[in-house]
């Protein structure tokens, strides 16, 4: 189960950046324009996001099985109706519907590897969707552009039901029944609006202030429906949890760590391509030094954290990761690839160290009736991260000019990296005891 929770995040996360390559091919196949085909990404990327925190409080108390296969299977199947899209509408409806399965299936991923162990062994069930994820966003581009190469756009969606298809299997066979999943009632529907309506404002203005600063004033117009959710009954019981010791300063930690890692992606593969005069291949090549260092850093991580402490290995991870950052801050306009390749590589294994053992002890922390509920927030904060770190990149990059953009980007993801550090070392009270549940497949 725990490889379920991995390669599911694998999948997910995959999608957040695989149709991108293929924008380009959708446009042209499906006769429309650009900024339409932008909708084939924007139209998954904003339900996953908007409705982590609805799904997180609706899945608690619910049968983890029902949810797993159904949040599965609706996942795989809206990926074959994109794949069958005769026209630009009926392609954003099956996003939009994906969507909403993937942000279920972004929840599910911590809680399903928690459950499936003892708790002795969550730092290493943690490591693995907590490095998987990250690798299938950093792997999408790459992935979809050979596909797109060779089969066509219809494939970025297509490749996605083999792995569905292997999860539904292993969690019908191996999950033990626990329970229906309850119908949401009218309270948890207007919960969901709000929180969608909310932060859809804000990732549209994030997004469009990339190209215009001066779309950050649409920011003003999410704070009224956040507001009243933080206010009522489906806002209370979320703030309560996070106020439990430690869980606000990981979550700010996990948003930090993930907008330096994206900045720094964007900032790189940018200017090594399009001001270094690097081939597409030689780029591609280069920035794969950090996902190969975090791949062989996440066991480890899990490992170390089991037997010395998920804060600890934590803490390291995030320093590793904020010196790999820094070192890049003092290459020249010279960069070579081999330069550039081993501070990502050292980055790499800093998030590697990081990612399982953050993951375990937010987690760990969490009360047993509200797993669900904190497995929302630490990945809505991953997932802000990793939106808010090209959108203030690419301000600054703006704003200080060509001449200085590069250093200023890179400053920008090395400052984030560096304030996850603090965030993450300062302990507060002892963590409530985990609970002991798991399911059967722990004990076979």
């Amino acid at each position: 189960m725990v490889a379920v929770a991995g390669v599911l995040a694998f999948v997910a996360m995959l999608d957040m950046n695989i149709v991108n390559v293929a924008l380009a091919d959708i446009a042209d196949g499906l006769h429309v324009s650009a900024a339409t085909a932008q909708w084939a990404v924007l139209a998954y990327q904003l339900p996953v996001v908007a409705l982590m925190l609805p799904v997180g409080r609706w899945l608690d108390g619910a049968g983890t099985r029902s949810a797993v296969l159904v949040s599965t299977a609706g996942f795989g199947l809206c990926s074959a109706l994109a794949a069958a899209a005769p026209w630009a509408a009926w392609l954003i409806a099956a996003r939009l519907a994906q969507g909403a399965f993937g942000a279920a299936l972004f929840v599910l991923m911590p809680v399903l590897a928690m459950r499936s162990v003892r708790p002795e062994l969550r730092g290493r069930a943690m490591s693995v969707p907590a490095t998987l994820g990250p690798l299938g966003a950093v792997t999408g581009p790459a992935v979809g552009g050979l596909l797109v190469d060779h089969f066509g756009w219809h494939s970025v969606f297509l490749v996605k039901i083999p792995f569905c298809l292997v999860g539904l299997g292993v969690a019908w066979k191996a999950m033990p029944r626990d329970g229906r999943l309850r119908r949401p009632d009218r309270r948890s529907l207007v919960d969901a609006l709000l929180v969608a309506t909310g932060v859809a404002v804000l990732l549209l203005t994030l997004t469009l202030a990339s190209d215009d600063p001066a779309w950050l004033g649409l920011a003003l117009v999410a704070v009224p429906p956040l507001w009243w959710w933080l206010r009522g009954p489906g806002g209370r019981p979320v703030t309560g949890v996070l106020r439990i010791s430690g869980l606000f300063r990981a979550h700010g930690a996990v948003l930090a760590l993930a907008a330096g890692f994206a900045a720094m992606h964007y900032v790189v593969a940018l200017h090594l391509q399009r001001d270094g005069g690097v081939s597409a291949t030689t780029t591609g090549l280069t920035v794969l030094a950090f996902p190969l260092g975090m791949g062989l850093a996440g066991p480890l991580g899990g490992r170390l954290a089991d037997r010395y402490g998920a804060r600890p290995v934590a803490v390291t991870g995030a320093a590793l990761t904020a010196a790999g950052l820094l070192l890049l801050i003092p290459l020249g306009d010279g960069w070579s690839s081999w330069e550039v390749a081993w501070r990502l590589a050292l980055a790499g294994v800093g998030m590697g160290l990081n990612g399982g053992p953050t993951q375990a002890l937010v987690m760990s922390t969490a009360p047993p009736d509200r797993i669900a509920t904190v497995g929302s927030t630490v990945q809505l904060a991953r997932s802000l991260g990793f939106t808010l770190g090209p959108a203030l990149a690419t301000t600054v990059w703006g704003l200080t000019g060509p001449g200085n953009g590069v250093h200023a980007g890179l400053a920008l993801a090395a400052t984030a990296a560096c304030l996850a550090v603090p965030l993450m070392a300062r302990s507060g009270r002892p963590p409530a005891p985990a609970p002991e549940q798991t399911t059967d497949a722990a004990h076979t």
